[in-house]
């Protein structure tokens, strides 16, 4: 019991989901990038969350925004969020089964129309640290696919670091939206992370589609126009992206470093290591903009489209 409680006193928030092209191994050089001390922050890409739970260990921002396009992932977020106790009891079962493949498939079929959003979320997270390499991936029709990990001792419950993390989003808002409608509210004072899906290096190396709505050339196109509109308003705003000849022409106009990233996912095993990747910190040119309205934080204006929207009905199973 004592070693239970002193790993609850000690333990500092982080992700809970393994995520291919997850920050933790990155936030040496992004945080520093980022203002000590923030008034909203915002990340419209959560994905694993390693910078936002980086940010909150710290302390560095007053509010916070974080949002996403899955909509199952979202709901995970904001049921750790609200109702971490019902989370932890939901993964007990789970945890019993991690090297069970049958008892996978079995989960994986369920109809999660059928489960409360605690049960969702529970799961999520037991394929999440049970299947091949973490990944989260929906077919078209927006089911899971991933197969079976085949893990010798995977840990699918973490309480401590379930409940630590659950504390780091109390008064945070969460979104399920359009990246697009969450950054641009950023203000002087406010900062903005952005990690979209990467570009893809190869034909076959896009193993990281977590939606059923592509995000293709169009879509990284409005990324670039949207970080050019946070660095205008005043917001300090990093993006990352895959090292490669297509996001070089995208962010001519931006000021682009090469960071060394140990990535694990490819369909060739001798292409998995270190891979070059880009971090964009800033505009080379830096324009402002005039604003008809005082320059605050747009916290209120994110409040009320959570107000306004409800997820949509079918949740990724």
């Amino acid at each position: 019991m004592a070693q239970t409680a002193q790993a609850f006193a000690t333990q500092l928030a982080g992700p809970i989901l393994k995520w291919a092209g997850g920050k933790t191994q990155l936030l040496d050089r992004i945080l520093p990038a980022l203002p000590e001390n923030i008034r909203t922050y915002y990340e419209p890409f959560i994905g694993g969350g390693a910078v936002f739970f980086a940010l909150a260990n710290q302390g560095r921002f007053r509010d916070a925004v974080i949002s996403d396009a899955n909509p199952a992932l979202v709901e995970l977020y904001t049921v750790l969020r609200d109702q971490v106790d019902d989370l932890v009891d939901g993964l007990v079962e789970h945890a019993e089964h991690g090297t069970d493949s049958e008892y996978f498939y079995d989960v994986r079929s369920w109809d999660t129309q059928t489960l409360s959003p605690v049960e969702r979320a529970a799961r999520l997270i037991y394929m999440n640290r049970t299947c091949f390499n973490g990944l989260y991936r929906v077919n078209r029709k927006g089911l899971f696919n991933v197969p079976f990990g085949k893990y010798k001792n995977p840990r699918v419950l973490n309480e401590p670091l379930l409940r630590a993390s659950s504390q780091a989003l109390q008064r945070v808002t969460i979104l399920n939206a359009d990246f697009a409608h969450v950054a641009v509210h950023a203000r002087k004072g406010d900062a903005v992370y952005l990690d979209p899906p990467y570009v893809p290096l190869s034909a076959s190396s896009s193993f990281t589609a977590y939606s059923k709505e592509p995000f293709g050339p169009a879509q990284q196109e409005r990324v670039v126009e949207v970080y050019s509109q946070v660095c205008a308003r005043g917001a300090t705003a990093v993006l990352s992206n895959s090292d490669c000849d297509i996001t070089r022409e995208l962010y001519r106009d931006l000021k682009v470093e090469s960071v060394m990233a140990s990535r694990n996912i490819n369909s060739v095993g001798k292409k998995r290591g270190k891979v070059s990747e880009v971090l964009v910190t800033g505009m080379k040119k830096r324009t402002h903009l005039r604003l008809a309205e005082p320059a605050d934080s747009a916290l209120p204006y994110a409040q009320a489209m959570l107000q306004e929207s409800q997820l949509p009905q079918r949740i990724a199973q």
